[in-house]
């Protein structure tokens, strides 16, 4: 329900004010939604200024509240310059300011713009307030390629430069009364970046108000600058001064940076950066699945001559027009580092890079993946009968998503929430190996042991769950068993919990394939489940599990590892003696 009331008033603030209609946006499997507005007679190669709200806001609210004053809008600066202005939306409010989620919507929003408004590649600005200011400071890192300046608005934050990055344009606007102690410890790794003076020019009475001091950190270089607008006795929010109107200064600094673009553009579409496929199989010799290499290539003053595919140094093939797809065949397992390099008609070259990850083994701990609260590993999906989300995402601070417990109590650190809103029938799910997670599980024919932990969250009475082995391609259940939990964590992270019992589901698979490990909350409203630990494991190996040093350990043919798969070198054949115990190995 507050959705959408919150819907209504985002469309009510959009008609009042005469923005296009929210527009919708598919990345990576997830439809995202962002406000837009193109100013009339606009013509062709303008900039495109993309501006985050902060955290629990929304595209409309930083729009409509934000840049708004008695005597000026972002409309109206975007009319006089004549530049297109995006506000997106995060999800659940918020933004992933560490991993690349809302990196790969950003630049999904910039080539749609391109294309829909002939934009200028060479004046794209980026921006935010507050937690989209984080945002900012995370893309510099990741888009200063294709951003020609950056702006952040009471949002400072620890990133610092990474190695090779060139000169960076940056604006900070931030009030003495918003935590104004962290914002010069944020922009002194970028002022030392740029090569310029440590020391500032300072100028008091900015733009003739009182209130403002405007600190200029320059290289010396039109490519990289860094000021600081100081606003006295300000809070947390936008400065909407007639003076000093943050709209218009963000405006006035990154129009005077242009990126000049000359080398070629080049982007993988596909496969998904971090593709991850497990294959469990006793066979040495498994043939592994072809992997397809999709790019996209242009020159902004030329064309491009050819794309070259390297897997890691090698090169594997070369094409000379589009559409730049090549296969690669028979790939070997493990990490594949694939690169495309686009070289232009002049000889320009620019490349991009994705990796994909062939897991072959007989054993697999899912749960080490679950470690970074709010977020969403990568090969899972959710649905809580409302919301569906594919891994991976982070930024989440409610709805499904990894829990970090944080009492001294406890029988696991992190554990991945799934729950039934509706109490609709199977309405509430965590699946691992769905496509739209960027993932796959392929099971030859044998016998399994699924291993798990499983808490209710929040539930008066224990809450069943249904764990089922699934087929990819019609979701049909090979197996199946329902699980009902013993323990209740108490909706609240900090609170202790001990007692889970680690379960044990054997299965047998009769037929290659990729399947589907689901796991259902119970068919009421709110049935919810925590997995806290999930190892999937070929039967014959896990004969003869030991615990050495308090961790399990397996034998298999002679030979010692751990539940990873990894081989454990240390021991030899014969008595050992391994922390007071005696482990006997043929």
């Amino acid at each position: 329900m507050m959705k959408r009331v919150l819907s209504l008033l985002l469309l009510v603030a959009i008609c009042a004010t005469g923005w296009a209609q929210l527009q919708k946006l598919t990345v990576n499997g997830t439809e995202r939604t962002y406000l837009e507005y193109a100013p009339k007679n606009l013509g062709e190669n303008r900039p495109l200024f993309i501006f985050c709200h902060g955290y629990n806001q929304d595209a409309g609210w930083m729009m409509n509240n934000e840049f708004k004053n008695e005597k000026v809008s972002i409309e109206s600066v975007c009319d006089t310059a004549k530049f297109v202005m995006v506000f997106p939306n995060g999800i659940d409010r918020a933004w992933d300011v560490g991993g690349d989620r809302d990196i790969n919507f950003i630049k999904a929003i910039i080539e749609k713009m391109v294309k829909q408004y002939k934009i200028d590649r060479n004046r794209v600005y980026l921006g935010g307030f507050s937690m989209g200011g984080m945002l900012t400071y995370n893309a510099i890192n990741k888009m200063s390629d294709i951003i020609a300046a950056f702006v952040s608005c009471s949002g400072p934050s620890v990133v610092t430069p990474k190695a090779g990055l060139r000169p960076i344009p940056l604006l900070h606007i931030q009030g003495t009364a918003d935590n104004f102690s962290g914002v010069q410890p944020a922009l002194n790794p970028w002022i030392k970046h740029n090569g310029g003076s440590t020391t500032a020019k300072v100028i008091t009475n900015y733009n003739g108000f009182s209130g403002a001091t405007l600190h200029i950190w320059s290289s010396g270089k039109v490519s990289g600058e860094v000021r600081l607008i100081e606003l006295k006795d300000k809070g947390h929010w936008i400065c909407k001064e007639t003076q000093v109107y943050t709209g218009k200064e963000m405006w006035n600094f990154c129009k005077r940076f242009s990126l000049n673009f000359t080398a070629p553009n080049v982007s993988f579409t596909a496969p998904y950066p971090g593709t991850s496929h497990l294959f469990f199989s006793p066979a040495d010799n498994l043939t592994l699945p072809n992997i397809q290499l999709t790019a996209t290539a242009s020159d902004p003053n030329g064309t491009v001559a050819q794309v070259d595919f390297y897997d890691g140094t090698e090169l594997i093939g070369t094409l000379t027009q589009a559409p730049y797809t090549f296969t690669v065949q028979t790939p070997a397992a493990g990490e594949h580092i694939f690169k495309a390099v686009a070289t232009d008609n002049d000889g320009e070259t620019a490349e991009a890079t994705v990796t994909v990850n062939y897991k072959v083994g007989r054993s697999h701990m899912f749960h080490n993946d679950f470690k970074e609260d709010g977020s969403l590993p990568i090969g899972w999906t959710t649905y809580d009968g409302s919301e569906r989300r594919n891994g991976f995402g982070n930024g989440y601070s409610s709805g499904c998503r990894v829990l970090q417990f944080t009492s001294t109590s406890r029988d696991f650190e992190y554990g991945l929430y799934f729950r039934n809103q509706n109490g609709k029938q199977r309405a509430g799910y965590a699946k691992y190996g769905l496509d739209a997670a960027h993932s796959a599980l392929t099971l030859t024919p044998g016998t399994y042991m699924l291993r798990y932990k499983i808490c209710n969250w929040n539930n008066e009475e224990a809450a069943p769950i249904d764990i089922c082995v699934e087929k990819k391609s019609d979701g049909k259940a090979i197996a199946q068993t329902t699980y009902t939990p013993n323990v209740n964590i108490g909706n609240d992270v900090s609170k202790s919990f001990k007692g889970t019992r680690i379960l044990t589901f054997e299965f047998t698979v009769e037929e290659e394939d990729d399947y589907l490990l689901s796991f259902y909350a119970a068919d009421k409203e709110w049935g919810d489940g925590v997995i806290g630990y999930m190892m999937l494991a070929a039967k014959e190996f896990t004969s003869g599990i030991e615990t050495i040093h308090n961790s399990q350990c397996i034998m298999h043919n002679n030979a010692m590892y751990n539940l990873q798969g990894q081989r454990i070198n240390s021991l030899r054949k014969g008595l050992n003696i391994v922390d007071g115990r005696k482990i006997w190995v043929k």
